[in-house]
């Protein structure tokens, strides 16, 4: 498993998500398509993760 960083090549937004799916080595559209769909359950909360991750996860070098 490699360190968790903002991916630099594979962002759409951050790179939070693209970073994440790199270090678990995960399609990081599956990812996408499971963070979307578990936003409404959570009631959004995830997108202040999110943000949180934005600010505290190093870019990748």
């Amino acid at each position: 498993m490699k360190k968790l960083v903002r991916s630099t090549n594979n962002r759409k937004l951050a790179g939070v998500i693209g970073g994440l799916a790199e270090s678990i080595n995960v399609n990081a559209n599956l990812l996408r398509v499971i963070f979307v769909l578990a936003l409404i359950p959570t009631g959004f909360s995830l997108v202040l993760i999110y943000l949180l991750l934005t600010f505290v996860l190093p870019n990748e070098v």
